[in-house]
């Protein structure tokens, strides 16, 4: 039997721990950092992701026999490089393929050399030109100056064909030169006056608009920005290249056309020659009931979803899967690890919106409760290189999972609040409650009893397993109701598209 350590402190890292420990090729199971949660599963190690040399060392000293990395951070710093220098075995992807999820612009041009189906897309590396890319989309308003020395007139209307346009002539009417009072813009059947500047340019940014606004770098589930007016795509861009709200994560940007349909996630293990796609899954990005408010990490998720069908499988697997693997492997940035495709089923096939290259985070916790194989025996396939002799089988009920989180997620929250009623959930049958962001805290009254407490914004995915996904849903409800801890919520609606549709 041997050791396994698992990097992290996420719902990811708790299922990951979870699932390895099961194996019974598996003696002792450590997380570092790890969370509450993982502290049932393995032993925590106070090392953190970031430490690569403290990891390193903590694995020849426990001998470690394999390292499942799980969050991307570690992934693109190159831990995967510095583990196989020591001659340390662990699973996850080198530095330079991990660039797959690390840089949205590298993926995308991946995918136009390789032929994958994804959105057009234009690149940028200042504001200025991103904001001018914007302005130049089309309005067709007409912009006509009332002049106060004629209130029953005005000036000519000047003919705005773009945002910059309209803007331009707006300004120019406004100048207390020109002695204008109020102007008149047409388009689209409205005719409107504005008296105030302000009141006009907003007219003209509220316009609709179909792009997306992406930060090239990694941005934990808050650099995509559906621009659903000029106003918001611009807001974006000051956002992530002005105010740099991301980091060095909005250096550069992309700006690619918005695509319609359901997204689905598809995770698949490979080992550079084999793929094997793990059962399909569908994520809940948005915050809130109806998919509204800012995107997230994963509000909740469910898998198998019924809209990816057998024959869909072999399209996404030969159209996308394949390529984006050979694209890789000619590129000489071999790919070992966990493939997550996250697409789009538009009208004319799938489409990729993004790829990652580690288990989804809320969507490990679906799929390894359903795997019923051994998770340790497919990771070391995979490091091997002998994934061609792995078979995964599944449980073929649906999981359903519901991310309870902390009051201002996805922006900022407090920690440290109790979290209650943990082992009521876990008595309801097949529901597991993994923890995301929870810490033990020393009881400050008795001062010795541990409890265990908010550490994040995404606190607890709470998952069921079902004979239907209705039941799955109910059951992760009903475990969901028993848990209480000030300030927390979560989204009330996960599954019920596909419900709705006969899951």
């Amino acid at each position: 039997m041997v050791n396994v350590l698992v990097v992290g402190k996420g719902g990811r890292e708790h299922a990951l721990c979870w699932k390895l420990k099961q194996s019974p090729r598996v003696k002792r199971v450590f997380c570092a950092p790890g969370n509450a949660g993982t502290a049932l599963e393995a032993t925590n190690v106070p090392i953190e992701v970031g430490d690569t040399r403290s990891l390193i060392q903590f694995a020849k000293r426990e001998n470690i026999r394999l390292t499942v990395v799980g969050p991307e951070d570690p992934l693109m710093a190159g831990i995967v490089d510095a583990f196989q220098k020591e001659g340390l075995r662990i699973f996850g992807p080198r530095q330079e393929a991990a660039e797959l999820e690390g840089s949205k612009i590298f993926a995308k041009d991946l995918m136009r050399q390789a032929g994958i189906p994804t959105a057009d897309y234009r690149v940028f590396r200042a504001a200025p030109d991103a904001e001018r890319y914007i302005l130049t989309r089309d309005v067709s308003l007409s912009v006509r100056p009332r002049l106060r020395s004629a209130p029953r007139g005005g000036a000519a209307a000047v003919t705005c064909r773009t945002a910059a346009e309209a803007l331009e002539a707006i300004d120019r009417a406004f100048d207390p030169r020109e002695g204008a009072g109020a102007v008149e813009i047409e388009g689209r059947g409205q005719r409107l006056v504005f008296e105030q500047a302000a009141e006009a340019r907003r007219y003209v940014l509220d316009r609709s608009l179909n792009l997306v606004v992406k930060a090239d770098g990694l941005a934990a589930g808050k650099g995509v920005v559906v621009s659903h007016t000029i106003g918001e795509a611009m807001e974006a861009i000051d956002a992530f290249m002005v105010r740099r709200t991301l980091g060095r994560a909005g250096d550069r940007i992309l700006i690619e056309e918005r695509l319609d349909g359901q997204e689905v996630s598809i995770l698949a293990l490979t080992d550079g020659r084999t793929i094997v796609p793990l059962e399909p899954c569908q994520d809940h990005k948005r915050a809130y009931d109806g998919d509204e408010g800012p995107n997230t990490g994963g509000m909740g998720a469910y898998c198998p979803t019924p809209i990816v069908t057998p024959d869909l499988m072999t399209v996404i697997e030969g159209e996308i899967l394949v390529p984006a693997v050979h694209a890789l492997k000619r590129a000489r940035r071999a790919f070992r690890g966990l493939l997550y495709a996250g697409l789009i089923l538009t009208n004319q096939g799938p489409k990729v919106l993004e790829f990652n290259v580690r288990f989804g985070d809320p969507e490990a916790q679906v799929l390894l409760m359903r795997l019923k194989s051994d998770l340790f025996e497919a990771l070391d396939a995979v490091v091997e290189e002998r994934l061609d002799e792995v078979q995964l089988e599944w449980d073929p009920r649906p999981a359903l999972t519901v991310v309870m989180a902390s009051d201002g997620y996805p922006g900022n929250y407090e920690r440290g609040r109790a979290i209650h009623g943990l082992d009521d959930a876990e008595r309801i049958p097949d529901v597991k409650v993994f923890h995301a962001g929870t810490m033990l805290r020393t009881d400050p009254v008795t001062g010795r009893e541990m409890r265990v407490v908010t550490d994040g914004g995404r606190v607890l995915n709470v998952t069921a397993l079902g004979e239907t996904l209705r039941a799955a849903k109910e059951r992760a409800y009903q475990a969901v109701s028993a848990i209480r801890f000030q300030g927390g919520w979560y989204r009330r609606d996960i599954g019920d598209r596909a419900i709705a549709a006969g899951a």
